[in-house]
């Protein structure tokens, strides 16, 4: 990755003088960039919480900010309850399983008793505290870098009440020559510093952002190194929210990504967030626990998919019975990483969302939350998720139809709105649904004709640029195909039976092509589990088959 900063409109990468290899930028005696340092922006969509936290409530029981040194080793608190900044140490960087309280402190009130921002300069000889009682932010010294035992106040401060008179958040660019602040007036604002990070010579920018779209309770912002990613902390809806600038640190030029991340399953009232030096890690403060919470940021690699050996399948005598909230279950599907399950069924009308406590494992299963389908369809049969888990699609008989539904919040089945609806499907009575990884080819099963259906999408993901391409004739294996599903590579595909509860095997000799399909005279029965199984799906690696029965309303586990 080519290294850059910024000093203004000036980018250092990977810098040489004449036979002199740069190490590191400064501006004044203030490191911007330092060579071997990396950044990859943080997958928000897809970030995971490590479980891992740390409680901060023995030395303040209304932690409102955090602020971590820029090699991890040290993590600052800004207390409500004792108007203090709180250090605490981590013994290995960036990890909060390994941090100690100091026993060191600098007490804030004689500024502000409020203080609910917190900031320090690149080279850690500065603070920054914003304090919502008098709509300022305050500077301090550190005449040791990092010691908060050796804080001052400078006496000087600036007023942000022209702009926000609830001021929540603050935060400066790498140069210090920008400063911003959010609150609740739901915009991002934006300030100038002629001289790096002094107060003194702070200005209004003119320049803001409006969030209220997103979140209305805005409490923190950051910034990616260079300035083209912006990420807003609301409690709002507790959620960190990506934005992308086109000019880099002008908040003018931000768009919302459509990406967010909901935090609010560690905690209900979301304050303050931070990432590490590369990325790879989050961090949110929560005030409900008195707790900053680690996540990664980092979408883990695809595994690699073995086909499962279909003829050779066994039931792992796990089950996980949905009765509690659907008692007709058809359709079923999983997050790639495993850690939420999906159903779709005949009486709630309804996608239904689980989470797994352990990836994969059923029985580590709980109901999380339900969005109903029934103004599209009444009589849903199946489902299908885009691997980034935001788009949805459902298949139902009552319209012959897809249906297609965004997710604002990946994976979070409540953010699903109705998008819009393909033609019909070829099939009056369609019961499977796949799509492929590119989202060019949807494949449809039904059993008024015992066809499995071909169709392209001209626009990859969008369900009405739908046209039909082919179908196969698969009566000879099944008279009632329940579900259809392929794996990765486009080459075998495997069609649910409800006549015989089995799953078959095909080979397609040209990938994604159906009309190239031949059935493989292998399968495998599930009846022994349930006489009426509606539909399966796989493990992202293949070693695992689940299957969903509308008898015994259960989700069944299978190894291949």
């Amino acid at each position: 990755m080519v290294q850059t900063a910024y000093l203004g409109s000036t980018a250092f990468s990977n810098v040489t003088v004449g036979s002199t290899t740069v190490t590191a930028v400064y501006v004044g005696s203030t490191k911007i960039w330092e060579a071997g340092s990396s950044w990859t922006d943080p997958d928000i969509a897809n970030a995971s919480y490590d479980s891992v936290s740390f409680a901060l409530g023995s030395q303040d029981s209304g932690p409102l900010a955090i602020f971590l040194k820029d090699d991890g080793s040290k993590l600052y608190m800004l207390g409500f309850n004792s108007d203090r900044v709180h250090q605490y140490s981590l013994s290995t960087a960036f990890d909060l399983s390994t941090m100690s309280y100091d026993n060191v402190f600098f007490s804030v009130s004689s500024q502000d008793g409020v203080g609910l921002g917190l900031a320090f300069n690149t080279s850690g000889t500065k603070m920054f505290v914003l304090g919502t009682s008098t709509d300022k932010v305050y500077q301090y010294s550190l005449s040791t870098a990092w010691d908060a035992s050796t804080l001052s106040y400078d006496s000087v401060s600036f007023s942000v009440a022209t702009q926000e008179t609830s001021p929540r958040g603050l935060t400066f660019s790498p140069d210090g020559t920008d400063m911003y602040i959010v609150g609740d007036n739901e915009y991002v604002y934006q300030y100038s510093l002629s001289t790096a990070f002094d107060l003194s010579t702070a200005s209004y920018s003119n320049t803001s952002f409006d969030v209220s779209s997103q979140e209305t309770s805005l409490k923190d912002v950051r910034f990616n190194p260079d300035g083209v990613k912006m990420y807003i902390l609301g409690s709002g809806g507790d959620k960190v929210y990506q934005y992308s600038l086109s000019t880099a640190y002008d908040v003018s030029t931000a768009s919302y990504d459509s990406i967010s991340f909901s935090v609010s399953s560690e905690d209900g009232s979301s304050y303050s967030i931070l990432f590490n030096n590369d990325g790879s890690k989050m961090y949110i403060l929560g005030t409900s626990n008195d707790t900053v919470y680690q996540y990664s940021t980092v979408a883990p690699a695809a595994p690699s998919w073995t086909d499962p050996d279909i003829a050779n399948t066994s039931y792992d005598s796990v089950s996980f019975s949905v009765t509690n909230e659907e008692i007709t279950p058809t359709g079923i599907q999983f997050k790639p990483d495993g850690t939420k399950m999906y159903i779709i069924g005949l009486d709630a009308d309804s996608v239904i969302q689980y989470n797994l406590s352990t990836a994969w494992d059923i029985t580590s299963a709980s109901y999380s939350q339900s969005f109903s389908v029934s103004t599209e369809d009444s009589s849903p049969q199946d489902l299908y998720f885009k691997a980034d888990g935001t788009e949805v699609y459902i298949v139902g008989i009552s319209s012959d139809k897809i249906h297609q539904y965004s997710l604002s919040t990946a994976w979070d089945i409540s953010s699903a709105s109705f998008t819009g609806s393909s033609g019909l499907v070829g099939d009056n009575t369609p019961r499977g649904l796949h799509i492929s990884p590119d989202g060019t080819h949807v494949y449809v099963c039904g059993d008024a004709v015992n066809r499995v259906y071909e169709f392209e999408l001209t626009t990859a993901w969008d369900i009405t640029t739908l046209t039909s391409v082919t179908s196969i004739i698969i009566q000879n294996e099944d008279t009632n195909p329940q579900g259809v599903w392929l794996n990765p590579d486009g080459t075998k595909m495997y069609l649910t039976g409800g006549n015989n509860d089995d799953i078959f095997q095909y080979s397609l000799s040209t990938a994604w092509d159906l009309s190239t399909a031949s059935y493989d005279s292998i399968s495998f029965d599930m009846g022994s589990q349930d006489g009426g199984i509606t539909g399966s799906t796989a493990k992202a690696d293949g070693s695992k088959i689940y299957a969903v029965g509308n008898t015994n309303d259960k989700i069944f586990q299978y190894s291949t």
